[in-house]
């Protein structure tokens, strides 16, 4: 028995669809109790605050979120008992709004983007409210170094991790665990995805892209550039193809960033894989046992890309990402 919900974050590594003679695997974070990967931050940076002495349940805290840190927040909020205000763009879909409402946090909905979401939240900041600030609290990659890449190793059973492939929002992912693999895996490559619209990384400059949990137009300074071999950018329709694809063919219901990675993990492996293994290919069906390689080679051998999905599909449901072509 758990003694808290927040007792439950972590989530499964799980074999995806995976181009011959290379493995890709996925983390599946919508298992976590909020439904995504910031479950780990937001109950990291409330702990490190409590620790510090910096907040007090019955405080207010405020934070800007294009939504699953929003989600993630007001979990943790309702569980150890704080006033939560989130400030996010009214763009992001109904469902995210309506998750966090259901926690009790309050939103402000603001024109703009996340850079007019975050001065809207030092606004109220300076009238008391207290922010986490998960662009630059360091307990954001911190949590991801912790638990996701603390999981991942321990998941892979053994095996080396070729390529690691992460979006980029706050950055707290990609260098929290890229920072946990690359001490484990020191050769592993490390690759950054953003919106093609958005390409801030890419290009030196924002755009504007209808991407929901990446690409927020600015560098965060929470993001180890040191760490990334390479960037990849992918375009937003391409990313919602994939996912309607994960969903019909292999039962996966994710989001748009989501979709990204596994565009992005895909060509990845084609580039690495080895033809001359026959690495197993994820069975179809509970019942069906897992194929065996043939030949001298074992699945150990076979290259390995690991990447993160990072929410659920049902968030986005209002966007029309699901609709019947």
């Amino acid at each position: 028995m758990y003694g808290s919900i927040l007792d439950t974050i972590g989530s499964p590594l799980v074999q995806v669809d995976s181009p011959e003679g290379v493995t890709v695997a996925a983390k599946l974070e919508s298992f976590n109790p909020g439904g995504s990967a910031k479950d780990r931050p937001a109950m990291q940076m409330i702990k490190t605050a409590e620790r510090e002495g910096l907040i007090e349940p019955g405080d207010r805290l405020v934070e800007p979120t294009s939504g699953n840190t929003g989600i993630g927040l007001s979990l943790v909020c309702a569980a150890r008992g704080y006033d939560l205000t989130i400030v996010m763009p009214a763009g992001k879909s109904k469902e995210r709004q309506q998750i966090m409402a259901a926690y009790g946090a309050e939103l402000e909905l603001i024109e703009g983007d996340m850079t007019d979401a975050r001065n809207r939240a030092d606004e109220l900041e300076a009238e008391g409210a207290i922010q986490l600030g998960q662009f630059d609290n360091p307990a954001n990659p911190e949590a991801h170094y912790q638990t996701t890449g603390k999981e991942i190793i321990e998941q892979v059973g053994g095996r080396e991790i070729d390529a690691f492939v992460a979006g980029v929002g706050t950055g707290g992912t990609l260098s929290g665990t890229g920072r946990r693999l690359r001490e484990a895996f020191p050769d592993v490559e490390i690759i950054a995805v953003e919106p093609e619209r958005n390409a801030i990384l890419s290009t030196g400059e924002a755009g504007h892209d209808e991407f929901q949990g990446m690409g927020p137009g600015f560098v965060s300074e929470n993001l180890d550039r040191d760490l990334i071999d390479r960037v990849e950018t992918v375009r937003l329709e391409e990313a919602e193809a994939e996912c309607r694809r994960l969903a019909r063919e292999e039962g996966l219901l994710v989001g748009q960033s989501s979709g990204a990675m596994s565009v992005v993990s895909k060509q990845i492996a084609r580039d690495i894989a080895d033809p001359d293994l026959e690495c197993p290919t994820p069975p179809r069906t509970f019942d069906e046992p897992m194929p065996e390689a043939d030949g001298g080679a074992v699945v150990e051998d076979c290259p390995l890309v690991v990447t993160v999905f990072w929410d659920s599909g049902e968030r986005y449901l209002s966007t029309g990402l699901f609709d019947l072509e």
